[in-house]
């Protein structure tokens, strides 16, 4: 029988507190932190020491060594998961606005991906539905919602509604992007609107997203239309504030 792999030890930061200073206690142990895993020196993925361990070993209060490592957490350089502790996260995620799907963009940036499809019914449209999709009340339509993980870390929760004639089935969904997909069964996406918003996370929406609760999320409703003017996709979107944002470029007139 092979030995167990020793675990890692967690990275300790060395630093010496200066009490005198009028830095705050926490941000002499946060921009330190900040500035290895800015610079590459922790690289993603590094499992740092508690808080506890942290607080008597810099001799600082718990909440201070807490607060500092929250702070770092706010900014996207930090994860921290009930029982596997505080770590560097995954580079955060640029998208471009165009009209692509997120699974291709991740692909295109050199991300490893995956998709959970955690819902998936087809039914007939209700009022509401039809006014989406402009089409007639009881039209068979399709609803879906999946994560998107991007380096193993969920990025975005995506709810989708489209007529039943032209949408994937689960098991395509859980292979490709909904664009490549629409784009095989012929429906070719032409124009889209969007509306990008932000609010705070549910409780639900932080579970999926590995956040805590209220953790600021990035919106985004988009329809879609293919060269006819024809609705055939409408997206109810989030995304991680703290691993994603939108690049998008601006002309002159």
């Amino acid at each position: 029988m092979s030995a167990a792999r020793p675990t890692p030890t967690p990275f300790a930061l060395d630093i010496t507190i200066d009490r005198s200073s009028s830095t705050p206690l926490h941000m002499q142990i946060s921009e330190p932190l900040a500035a290895l895993i800015l610079d590459g020196t922790l690289a993603p993925g590094t499992r740092l020491e508690d808080e506890l361990s942290m607080a008597k070993r810099l001799r600082v209060s718990r909440p201070t060594a807490r607060q500092a490592l929250q702070a770092l957490v706010d900014r996207g350089l930090l994860t921290r998961r009930r029982g596997a502790g505080t770590s560097v996260a995954p580079p955060h995620v640029h998208r471009p606005m165009e009209l692509t799907s997120l699974l291709a963009d991740l692909a295109a940036a050199g991300h490893t991906t995956s998709t959970t499809l955690l819902d998936y019914d087809e039914h007939a449209a209700s009022a509401e539905e039809a006014e989406l999709l402009e089409t007639e009340e009881d039209t068979p339509v399709v609803t879906f919602t999946r994560i998107r993980m991007a380096d193993d870390e969920p990025i975005a929760v995506l709810h989708n509604l489209m007529p039943a004639a032209i949408a994937p089935s689960a098991e395509e969904l859980g292979a490709s992007g909904l664009y490549d997909l629409m784009r095989e069964s012929g429906a070719i996406p032409s124009s889209a609107k969007q509306i990008i918003g932000a609010r705070n996370a549910t409780t639900r929406e932080a579970e999926l997203l590995h956040e805590r609760r209220r953790a600021a999320l990035l919106t985004a409703r988009r329809t879609t239309y293919d060269q006819s003017g024809r609705v055939i996709e409408v997206g109810k979107h989030i995304y991680r504030a703290s691993r994603y944002s939108f690049e998008t470029a601006l002309f002159t007139a």
